[in-house]
Order: structure tokens, then C-alpha cells, then sequence
């Protein structure tokens, strides 16, 4: 069976290695372009899985949309009987979903038909559910809407955050892809249709949802901070300038909200419903530190007030 792989993040990379470590036949890969970085945007960075595939000596695809008649009939010089897809980052159309034979399968990091979307691992930390897990599914033309090959449950624990979670599902991702096409390839698969009464949105977030707003419960902001960590980061003002919030908890010292009530090797800020306990945190333009470092370079005090 020939393979093609479309991901791009490093989420994608456990899968990727799985294929060929079961000495799956991967043709070539489709990941998106080169990103810019640094402050002066002059340096590109390639996607994880465009290094895994580089190494593997596999031909690489990075259309800027995957669409349009050169980047099909490039798909198809591949010659693919299947697709695989693990975090790729585009909805792909019709035309793309018809080309291999036997279809198109997604490894999607979430109890399906709960969080179909982009943000499936953040939205189950801050919905404040148990557990979560990874569904191995067809695809088709709906959003993340088609039949499940395979699921496999994992409990989310009470400090996890995203980038933690995301590591975690990646890894049983990985093994949930190779038993799901043992499956297909014995004819054993029977795919599940999803029920639509049951499907969840998880669309994607923005800088602005993951500011902190002091007047919600501590608890629902201690999974926000969890959710947006390690990126972008839940945040607050200190004054004028954002200030990242990490490790937080909550505490049953009540306060003002938004007011700082301890100040020390935490910092304790109040909220809608007792206070915000947090290890970590990050300045405009500096890295992580632990609060006690922060505090003694920037003087902040109990009775000052986060935005």
C-alpha cells in the first residue's frame, strides 16, 4: 500500500515515524510552506515533518493551499493508495479526498464526535473534561464529520497542560494509526458513523482568547492557563504591558479580582470566585521565570492590580 502523509507540526512527527517503523510504504509528504521567524521575519523554518521526510529521503509538497491543478496532478504523480493526515492544518476539498483509492484517514486528538476542529486538546482542558483521546477517521467533506475507524480514551490529569496533553496524544495517536490500518488492511474495519447530536466545536483560538478576565472563577482560569500553555500563553496586563501567566492553581483566599494578595514564591491574584495561584510567569520580551525571580527585579506588591 502506498502512502502519502499531509501534517506539519511536531504533533504529526510520532505518526509519521510509526509508518515507517511498521515498514509502511510513505511516497512523499504534504506539509505546509516554510514559516518566517525571528524579529526581522528573515529566517525560515521548516515544519517538523518536512525535516522527518528530508531525512527519509521522500519528496516533499508545501502548496501555500493544497489546491489547483499543479498541486493535484503532483499528488497524483505520487501514485498513492491511501492518505494519511495527523494535524495538517487545512480543510482539504473533494478533489483531494478523491484521489487516492482507498480514501483519506485523519488522526484526529479528541473523543469524536466531542471537539471537532482545529483546538480539540485546548477546548478539553478548559470544558473541563475527564478525559479525552485520540479517533482514527475516515474523511470526507465535513469537519472532522466522517465515520471512526478506531478511538482510545485517556484521562486528562488535574495539572496537565495543552503542550503536555499534546505530547501524550501524539504518542498513542501514533499507535491508535498503526492498529487502525492493521484493520483496514485485514478487512476487518467497520467504521462508525459519527452522531451529529453529540459533535462539539473546536475552532481555533486567537491572542485575545487567552487573556485572562479576573472576574470568571479560579478554577475556570487555572484551566486557561493550562490550555494556553506552552502557546500563546494566557496573559494579563501589568500595567501597559501583557504579562504570561504559567502554573496556575486555584486558591481559596479570596480578593478583589485582578488585585494582587500575595506576592512571593506565587503570585496570588484574586478573582470572580476566590484567587489565581501562579509559579510562572513571562515579561514582554523576556523568557519564562519563576515568580519569586520576577518579583525581586520588578518590585511588584501585594494590593498592585493585573488588567
Amino acid at each position: 500500500m502506498r502512502i502519502v502523509f499531509f501534517g506539519t507540526p511536531a504533533f504529526a512527527v510520532p505518526s509519521f515515524q510509526a509508518l515507517r517503523r511498521e515498514r509502511y510504504q510513505v511516497v512523499g509528504v504534504v506539509t505546509q510552506p516554510d514559516r518566517a521567524q525571528g524579529r526581522s521575519r528573515s529566517r525560515l523554518v521548516a515544519p517538523p515533518i518536512k525535516l522527518e521526510a528530508e531525512a527519509a529521503g521522500l519528496p516533499v509538497l508545501q502548496p501555500p493551499r493544497p489546491m489547483g491543478d499543479v498541486f493535484l496532478a503532483n499528488l497524483r504523480r505520487l501514485e498513492p493508495d491511501l492518505a494519511v493526515v495527523v494535524a495538517y492544518g487545512h480543510i482539504l476539498r473533494s478533489d483531494v479526498l478523491s484521489t487516492p483509492p482507498l480514501g483519506m484517514i485523519n488522526v484526529h486528538a479528541s473523543l469524536l464526535p466531542r471537539w471537532r476542529g482545529a483546538a480539540p486538546i485546548q477546548h478539553a482542558i478548559i470544558g473541563g473534561d475527564a478525559e479525552t483521546g485520540v479517533s482514527i477517521m475516515q474523511l470526507d467533506a465535513g469537519l472532522d464529520s466522517g465515520p471512526v475507524l478506531h478511538r482510545v480514551a485517556t484521562p486528562i490529569g488535574p495539572d496537565e497542560t495543552a503542550g503536555e496533553l499534546a505530547a501524550r496524544l501524539a504518542e498513542l495517536g501514533a499507535a491508535a494509526l498503526v492498529d487502525a490500518l492493521s484493520l483496514l488492511t485485514g478487512g476487518v474495519a467497520r467504521p462508525e458513523p459519527q452522531d451529529p447530536a453529540g459533535a462539539t466545536l473546536a475552532p481555533k483560538f486567537d491572542r485575545d482568547d487567552a487573556r485572562l478576565n479576573w472576574s470568571d472563577e479560579a478554577e475556570a482560569l487555572a484551566r486557561r492557563v493550562r490550555a494556553f500553555d506552552p502557546a500563546p500563553g494566557a496573559w494579563a496586563l501589568h500595567g501597559d504591558k501583557p504579562l504570561k501567566l504559567f502554573g496556575a492553581a486555584a486558591s481559596s483566599q479570596p480578593g478583589e479580582p485582578g488585585r494582587i494578595l500575595a506576592a512571593g514564591d506565587r503570585l496570588v491574584i484574586g478573582c470572580g470566585q476566590s484567587a489565581l495561584s501562579v509559579r510562572e510567569i513571562q515579561p514582554a520580551g523576556r523568557g519564562r521565570l519563576p515568580v519569586a525571580d520576577w518579583i525581586r527585579g520588578r518590585g511588584i506588591a501585594v494590593g498592585d492590580r493585573l488588567g
